[in-house]
């Protein structure tokens, strides 16, 4: 029998649980559960135990798909899963969703929650790998998705009916929450300073996430004569194809276009000191956390109409939306803003009620434990 009010949360990375789910995990704790995680080892992972839970290392990697070593990790999941005995496992982003999902079925988890924080490069890119990898996804997200006692929450609807209609997972089971929510303590409305605006792109490095776009954005408009600063946050993701190389970063960087100030922890204060956020982002998003961010600091934004990005941005509300790939649409919806303070501050206020409406971390947590709830696993 599985041990009573015993949770596992299986990532596949510890910074990702670190910056987003650990609230959640903390929230889990203070209801009653024993809370244990699974990701790889890495620096970041001292810190999961540091936190008082219990840390399980499982070899995942993001990239790759050597038969092997992934049906080694799925083995270790499997045994992880037979030992703990969970009475709960909940699952965020692709491969732990598929592998534990099916060590799930066949070891008997009473209950299980699979987030699907976005489809990613496999559903985004064009790329005749991506495209190879999908079509082998598809056939093992059925199996993983399709057990009883399930919820398969989906960050935006645009994803949730993309699987309903391939017919990978049954509707009854589904749930939307959008994204891991912001702490809006921390980000707060202040108002723009002085000088030359700056428009902000913050995310990893990844030509999927539109900072190759950012960049050439920046171009066009300042070879306009349009006064402005334009910034790029983030490191590179060697993880991802898709990656930016450093020495690339450190060339836009030392033009005159645009600055790279690399990763940042100070997230509250960088988007203070911006104007605009631009986002042109092409990737599989689930809700964008920049997008989220920069509403909560009352910062209009732009970005393409796509999955995700338009579960947060409003097309005239609290920013523009443009053509996905429509780079002259980008650079005149960047331009209109950056020339019209008045009106991307009112953006930037509806942006932030918003986000007190549907996007608080507390609003986020209160719905995953509901989901929890539901599922009843323990007594």
């Amino acid at each position: 029998m599985p041990s009573a009010k015993k949770i596992l949360y299986v990532v596949n990375g510890a910074a990702f649980f670190s910056r987003r789910l650990a609230v959640l995990a903390k929230a889990a704790e203070n209801s009653g559960y024993e809370v244990h995680v699974a990701t790889p080892d890495g620096a970041e992972a001292g810190r999961i135990a540091e936190t008082g839970f219990h840390f399980h290392k499982i070899p995942f990697t993001r990239s790759g798909v050597g038969p092997w070593s992934e049906f080694k990790t799925y083995l270790e999941l499997e045994s992880l899963y037979r030992r703990l005995k969970p009475c709960l496992v909940h699952h965020f982003t692709i491969k732990p969703v598929i592998y534990g999902g099916i060590a799930a079925r066949r070891t008997g988890v009473p209950a299980v929650v699979s987030t699907i924080t976005g489809l990613g490069f496999v559903f985004s890119s064009r790329h005749l790998k991506a495209r190879l990898l999908k079509l082998g996804l598809l056939p093992w997200y059925r199996m993983a998705l399709n057990p009883k006692s399930m919820r398969v929450v989906f960050q935006n609807d645009d994803d949730r009916t993309l699987f309903l209609k391939r017919g990978l997972v049954k509707g009854r089971c589904t749930a939307l929450i959008h994204g891991t929510g912001v702490d809006i303590s921390r980000f707060t409305p202040v108002p723009e300073p002085e000088g030359r605006p700056l428009v902000l792109f913050a995310s990893r490095m990844l030509v999927e996430k539109g900072a190759a776009l950012f960049v050439e954005t920046a171009k066009t408009l300042q070879s306009r004569g349009v006064e402005a600063r334009f910034v790029l946050v983030g490191d590179p993701d060697p993880g991802y194809p898709c990656s930016i190389s450093r020495p690339r970063l450190r060339a836009w960087g030392q033009s005159k276009e645009v600055e790279w100030w690399g990763c940042r922890t100070d997230m509250p204060e960088v988007l203070a000191s911006s104007s605009l956020v631009c986002f042109p982002s092409h990737y599989g998003e689930g809700v964008p956390r920049i997008l989220v961010e920069a509403a909560a600091s009352a910062r209009a934004a732009v970005t393409f109409d796509a999955p995700g990005c338009r579960e947060i941005v409003r097309h005239g509300e609290n920013g523009l939306l443009v053509p996905r790939g429509d780079l002259a649409a980008l650079a005149e919806a960047v331009k209109d803003l950056l020339l019209d303070k008045s009106r991307r501050t009112e953006m930037g206020l509806r942006g932030r009620a918003l986000v007190e409406e549907r996007f608080t971390q507390e609003q986020i947590i209160d719905q995953n434990l509901q989901v929890y709830r539901e599922l009843s696993p323990c007594p």
